[in-house]
């Protein structure tokens, strides 16, 4: 009897640090890199990722920009005994080779273990984070940790509506954009007639985002558009042309136009910032187009700013 509990416990044991097959991978919304989690985490409702019930233990996913993978292994190879008393460790995941590092720090007062993966998505490099406190380590260990790693997948794009579902808006009118994508999930969208391979600068794309903040009173919009032009990130030699008072769907707004050049091939742009009040924060959308391609790409970014409404 004691050898079958002592059987039973080891089973129990074992399905506990053995996560699913790669082919159980599980993708946060609206992210292209996933895994399958250990037992004991679910969906996290807070960030991208999963969490145990107490929210002690996090693993964050995340793309980052595909030039990311090839810095880690470029000095991965540079310095394989790695820095700080922090190794680089590489592992075989069902989307290639993986690079992970493994430290201890603090949480506060609690001390935690910490786990980071980086791994090549071809256009993005995914990201995975782990957070687990001391208390929780005899459970979730080095070779858990490790063994879930090696479980990360990729796929190649988020279903459209899956993204737009993530979103504080809904977007009725999309178009014809060709690509439609999250750059941060239920933060920024990005919807273009190119794709991250060829670059989005060389034809017309729209940046839908949520500004977190408004002009305090109506005399300060046109301050407030024009200092949120400045900040349009990819532009050069910028020079605003027109900023004026609109309404959006019976909301006060502010459209701003400007030149500008974009993109390594150095663009001829022209560049219109639609901010849209009404509440504590702003719907800012951004429309790009090559200048010559400004007359067609105008009515399109218009129609699509009027079939952004609010989500019920």
């Amino acid at each position: 009897m004691m050898l079958f509990r002592m059987l039973t416990a080891a089973v129990l044991v074992s399905a506990i640090l053995r996560p699913a097959c790669a082919a159980d991978a599980v993708f946060p919304p609206g992210v292209r890199v996933g895994l399958a989690p250990l037992v004991g985490l679910s969906v996290a409702k807070a960030f991208p990722g999963f969490e145990t019930e107490d929210h002690s233990v996090k693993v964050l996913l995340t793309e980052l920009p595909a030039a990311a993978y090839g810095e880690v292994k470029n000095a991965f190879a540079a310095n394989p005994a790695g820095t700080g008393g922090i190794k680089p460790e590489s592992i075989e995941t069902s989307a290639g080779l993986a690079y992970y590092t493994v430290e201890n720090g603090k949480d506060g007062a609690t001390p935690v273990r910490r786990y980071s993966m980086i791994l090549s998505g071809n256009t993005f490099s995914g990201y995975i984070a782990v957070q687990i406190p001391e208390t929780a380590s005899k459970i979730y260990t080095d070779d858990a940790v490790r063994q879930m790693f090696a479980s990360a997948a990729i796929r190649k794009e988020v279903p459209v509506d899956e993204q737009l579902s993530l979103m504080p808006f809904q977007l009725t009118e999309r178009s014809n954009f060709k690509t439609v994508r999250t750059l941060a999930p239920g933060a920024a969208l990005i919807l273009a007639d190119g794709d991250e391979t060829k670059g989005f600068e060389a034809a017309p794309f729209m940046v839908i985002s949520i500004i977190g903040s408004a002009p305090p009173e109506p005399g300060d919009r046109a301050r407030f558009a024009q200092q949120a032009a400045t900040t349009i990130p990819g532009v050069r030699d910028a020079r605003i042309t027109m900023s004026e008072p609109i309404r959006v769907d019976g909301l006060p707004a502010f459209e701003t136009r400007i030149d500008a050049t974009s993109g390594k091939d150095n663009t001829a742009v022209t560049v219109v910032q639609w901010l849209r009040f009404g509440g504590p924060s702003t719907l800012r959308i951004i429309g790009s187009a090559p200048r010559d391609q400004w007359p067609g790409a105008f009515p399109r970014f218009r129609a699509v700013r009027d079939g952004i409404q609010p989500r019920s």
